[in-house]
């Protein structure tokens, strides 16, 4: 039993996921600057819960601050191959 809005919502994620394939076929640089800032933020909160420390707030920000620099880095080194 179906329904038109089941029809556009299924139509609009496969236009969102075309949308995404799109844009990391054009700046590829963005993807790995997210999985980069992904993969700081799991170690960060890995090495957290593994040493049970609650005072762990700066070296938290330490990663966070690590992990956008990953993505800004990412970004500038994209944006420069695409220069050239």
């Amino acid at each position: 039993m179906s329904t038109d809005t089941d029809v556009s919502l299924s139509s609009y994620d496969k236009d969102q996921e075309s949308k995404l394939v799109q844009k990391v076929e054009e700046a590829p640089f963005v993807l790995i600057g997210m999985v980069g800032f992904l993969a700081i933020v799991a170690y960060g909160l890995y090495k957290w819960m593994s040493t049970g420390n609650a005072k762990m707030s700066l070296p938290l920000i330490h990663m966070c601050v690590a992990a956008q620099g990953f993505v800004v880095e990412a970004i500038t080194v994209g944006m420069g191959c695409s220069v050239r």
